[in-house]
């Protein structure tokens, strides 16, 4: 398969295989590995509209980006048209290139605050945020929506046609409900549906979980780019496989212990960078996980791990557990 770079705005992004906003875990740490490893485009952590507007501190290292990971989605959530263009206009400076929006964060709090996926129940109000945003900023402006609410009211067609309609550059889609979360498997159908239904273009998102996956998303959906979230925990390779695949049909084999040891290393010395030791290496524990999942000894290793408080003793423990 021949792969084009996918054209967002004035954004072009070489690779259309993108990484998925994920709280907690699209860290700036994490996303400059994935992009080393030949992600085209990576997605912040959401970012809420009304911490901007009131300036809260924890909200600025959401935001921080690093020269080397670019190009990078800034991706807001907010539930009025005001608060979320101002928050928008507020940041457009900051060194992003797009920013998107969230409708697709299936999580209690947010969706009771009306925010997120509660969104798809309320298209006419998602349409004005986008609307909004769009006269207010100059950069392009995306947005993440699903499948729909839930299975009694599937309304991601819609929905998307009034997002282009406001004004957006692009679309992803998760093919999932809020009601099923990350449940069940995605329905790659809606997705296709969306991208017959609207002209510009449209990520795929749910299931892609191998370099097979992608490439079968793309030619049965026909879009325009795969987004990949969960799978790319601990596993950042699977951006350079994917694209190695799509691009000369070749799968490249997992990465080799020592691989996924320098990679942790490399992980946690950013993370202690960015974040300090104390919070540096608790955050490294959930990763540490996905990274040693199915490796001998990965049960005992992860109860060892959270007992340990430094970048010195952990090292040692992969070392046992790795190399």
């Amino acid at each position: 398969m021949k792969i084009r770079p996918l054209k967002i705005g004035n954004v072009i992004i070489d690779h259309p295989v993108i990484l998925g906003p994920m709280a907690g875990v699209t860290d700036l740490p994490f996303r400059v590995l994935c992009h080393e490893q030949g992600a085209g485009l990576v997605c912040t952590e959401m970012v809420s509209a009304k911490a901007i507007l009131y300036k809260n501190r924890n909200t600025q290292a959401l935001m921080r980006t690093d020269p080397t990971e670019h190009p990078v989605s800034l991706q807001l959530f907010g539930s009025d048209p005001d608060s979320v263009s101002e928050a928008a206009a507020m940041i457009e400076d900051l060194p992003f290139e797009i920013l998107d929006f969230n409708m697709g964060c299936p999580v209690p709090k947010v969706v009771n605050n009306m925010e997120g996926s509660a969104l798809m129940k309320d298209p006419m109000r998602g349409a004005a945020i986008i609307s909004a945003v769009v006269r207010k900023i100059r950069k392009p402006v995306t947005v993440k929506i699903r499948k729909g609410f839930n299975l009694d009211s599937v309304n991601a067609v819609e929905v998307a046609k009034r997002m282009e309609d406001a004004g957006v550059s692009a679309i992803a889609v998760h093919g999932r409900t809020r009601e099923q979360y990350y449940s069940g498997e995605a329905d790659w159908e809606i997705i296709r549906q969306v991208k017959n239904a609207v002209s510009i273009p449209v990520i795929g998102n749910g299931d892609v979980d191998s370099p097979r996956k992608a490439e079968k998303m793309m030619r049965e959906t026909g879009v325009d780019g795969v987004m990949i979230a969960r799978a790319a925990r601990g596993n950042p390779w699977i951006f350079h496989q994917v694209i190695h695949y799509l691009e000369t049909g070749e799968i490249i084999s997992k990465a080799a212990p020592k691989e996924v040891y320098d990679m942790i290393l490399r992980q946690m010395d950013l993370m202690v960078q960015y974040k300090g030791e104390y919070t540096g290496i608790r955050e490294m524990r959930k990763h540490i996980s996905w990274y040693t999942a199915g490796f001998p000894n990965s049960a005992s290793l992860r109860r060892r791990i959270n007992e340990v408080d430094t970048g010195d003793e952990i090292r040692e423990l992969l070392r046992e557990t790795l190399i």
